[in-house]
């Protein structure tokens, strides 16, 4: 995919490590590079460190907090002596100001035979008006598959979403909108990638049948039950309907951070008589809410906070739309995913 949205200034992307981002950083002449890295490349972390630091000759330190996305890069307090940083696994959000100059390193895989996941999609039963969503590391599978679809008799839709998404075809945990796009075109989405997180997020997302295809195992997985997972979320605002007394979360990071959007929930709150403060912090633990005097929270952070990790919490957490819901200006139907744009 070459259709990348314009990013921040300071902003490069690479397809994986190697000799073009080593030249890309000794040019640069940082002092310090800062790396981060996701959960699944933890293992390798410390080797990456020292590639990174051998291949250039720049002191390398490594950022050590788990890492969701390009919403929550390093911040200067992690590494205040390093200006410089590297992020392996995500794509820039181009509409997020960066702390420092920041290389991205999508990690872009390119296994997968297009002609038999086309294959595997037709012996599946999948509908025939389809969307197709990815996730970055498989992007590039995106034209050679929807190709080898259309082969297929398949009438193949990929979306191109907001400002907060760098290519057409992408998923982002907080933000669907490329398939939202497409979605009153199409039958049903299928997701190119692994694992289930951006499944379940698009099937929030839009009332449509959400199928995913892992490309390296050329495993069709069938729909997501997106009724239940509607049904559970409308229970959770049902649950938090008498609350009066709210909190509302703002993250610090600067691809989460929702100041004015927590600003206006509180006005929001406070017209309906209930008491409403702001918490803020930078990587929410359930701890952190113990013990509060508190009866439920509205969640400014990564919606995925409240949607896929409801059940860690003492007290209900809901995203903006439920807390609408719950407040009554909103209708539990159609359900609305919050999107960050």
């Amino acid at each position: 995919m070459s259709d990348a949205g314009s990013f921040a200034p300071g902003t490069a992307v690479f397809p994986r490590v190697g000799p073009e981002l080593f030249e890309a950083v000794r040019a640069a002449h940082p002092q310090r590079v800062v790396l981060q890295v996701p959960a699944g490349l933890v293992r390798n972390a410390t080797d990456l460190v020292e590639r990174l630091r051998t291949e250039t000759g720049v002191p390398v330190v490594l950022a050590a907090r788990a890492c969701f996305g390009a919403c929550d890069v390093p911040s200067r307090d992690e590494a205040p002596r390093a200006d410089l940083a590297v992020v392996l696994g995500h794509a820039p959000i181009p509409n997020v100001a960066l702390p420092r100059p920041t290389f991205f390193v999508e990690m872009r895989e390119p296994g997968g035979d297009p002609v038999r996941l086309a294959d595997r999609v037709v012996e599946a039963g999948v509908p025939r008006r389809l969307g197709l969503v990815a996730s970055v590391q498989h992007l590039d599978l995106v034209d050679p598959f929807g190709d080898a679809l259309t082969r297929r008799g398949y009438d193949v839709r990929v979306g191109r979403g907001d400002r907060r998404l760098a290519y057409a075809a992408q998923a982002l945990g907080c933000n669907y909108t490329g398939a939202e796009a497409v979605a009153a075109d199409v039958d049903a989405f299928l997701f190119l990638g692994t694992g289930r997180f951006h499944p379940i997020g698009l099937a929030f997302a839009v009332d449509r049948p959400v199928w995913s295809i892992d490309p390296l195992q050329e495993l069709v997985e069938p729909p997501i039950d997106r009724g239940t997972l509607v049904r559970r979320r409308q229970l959770a605002v049902a649950t938090a309907r008498d609350a009066r007394r709210w909190g509302i979360l703002v993250s610090t990071f600067a691809g989460q951070n929702r100041s004015p959007t927590a600003l206006a929930l509180q006005e929001r709150a406070r017209s309906h008589g209930r008491e409403a403060e702001i918490l803020m912090f930078d990587r929410l633990d359930p701890r952190d809410l113990e013990g509060r005097a508190l009866d439920a929270y509205v969640n400014t952070a990564c919606p995925r906070i409240a949607l896929d990790d409801s059940a860690s919490y003492p007290k209900p957490v809901l995203t903006p739309p439920e807390f609408l819901m719950a407040l009554g200006e909103l209708p539990l139907e159609p359900y609305r995913f919050d999107t960050y744009h």
